[in-house]
């Protein structure tokens, strides 16, 4: 193999230059587009950040009639139901892969497996409309009411049962990422050498010890990457969550209690906002959710990189 060394730059091919130079492009488009938004939404926000500074972010009140806004509330309802939709998927996710990929029968797994990724493709609103005619009813008449009976003394499960709350918005979200948080994790169990899984066999690991060893610990990054994935969605996602959660700007610790998102208030009030300082704020509050994702994602990118490079630095 010849060194890069070793070739000079008048001896590249001028089809190889132009190509990379269409990459470097490619990928210097994707920044400056990624830098345009922010400045946009730094440029529509501006009047409410003069108004109310920080202070927005936790402000609790939100009132368009007194020009009075807080972010706080949708703020909390965002990650709430994101965080508890990822509490409810990621095992489920995990699970499923795991049997499509270790236990069973390649039919089994190839039919299963085409169903599981044909949830993704439903539009959200599909699933929010599933939601109000069939879940929604469903945790208010049998689910909220069980839980606050025998779990009531818990603030999580105190209160009226509404059915439409921050409950349904959860469970909604965990069945919409599902999908991809399965997907992305079969192929990373698929990419695990079968000579692991055969070494510890050989060794008497049992077959749930096998997965364990050689196919959960050695997957880690991949999981959290499919994670990472799935709680991006759940951080952006509108239609099904407005259609579930109530739409209501308060902080509750019940999960039974409506709630507000970042894209739902957003999705509810834009388009009827005639103030200058109501739409100041709800682009406020989408340069916060441009602002959220942004860290949360650098964060769990990071995290991978130093898991990755410890499995890297061990091997």
């Amino acid at each position: 193999m010849i060194s890069k060394a070793f070739v000079s730059r008048s001896d590249v091919h001028p089809g190889d230059r132009v190509f990379s130079w269409i990459l470097h492009a490619f990928a210097f488009f994707v920044l400056i587009l990624l830098g345009a938004i922010a400045l946009k939404l730094v440029h529509l926000s501006y009047p409410a950040i003069q108004r109310f500074g920080l202070g927005f972010l936790i402000g609790t009140d939100w009132n368009p009639v007194e020009d009075i806004y807080g972010a706080a509330p949708v703020i909390y309802g965002t990650l709430v139901s994101s965080f508890l939709a990822l509490f409810i998927s990621v095992p489920v996710s995990i699970g499923v892969a795991l049997f499509l990929n270790e236990l069973a029968h390649k039919r089994v797994a190839s039919i299963v497996g085409f169903l599981v990724e044909m949830l993704a493709a439903i539009p959200s609103v599909v699933y929010g409309l599933w939601g109000i005619f069939v879940l929604a009813p469903w945790l208010r008449v049998d689910v909220e009411p069980f839980l606050g009976k025998y779990l009531g003394f818990i603030p999580l499960f105190q209160g009226a049962p509404y059915g439409v709350g921050m409950l349904a918005a959860g469970l909604i979200l965990a069945m919409m990422i599902t999908p991809t948080i399965s997907s992305i994790c079969r192929e990373v169990f698929r990419a695990i050498p079968m000579s692991q899984r055969e070494a510890a066999l050989a060794l008497g690991a049992t077959q749930w010890e096998t997965m364990q060893l050689a196919v959960l610990k050695s997957s880690v990054s991949g999981i959290l990457g499919a994670v990472i994935l799935g709680l991006g969605r759940a951080l952006g996602e509108t239609m099904a969550v407005t259609m579930l959660i109530g739409n209501r700007a308060e902080i509750s610790a019940s999960l039974f209690a409506p709630g507000q998102s970042m894209a739902s208030v957003i999705a509810n009030e834009y388009a009827e906002a005639t103030g200058d300082l109501h739409l100041s704020a709800l682009a406020y509050i989408g340069l916060a959710l441009f602002a959220v994702s942004f860290v949360i994602n650098s964060a769990a990118r990071l995290l991978v990189w130093r898991l990755t490079r410890g499995v890297k630095r061990n091997g």
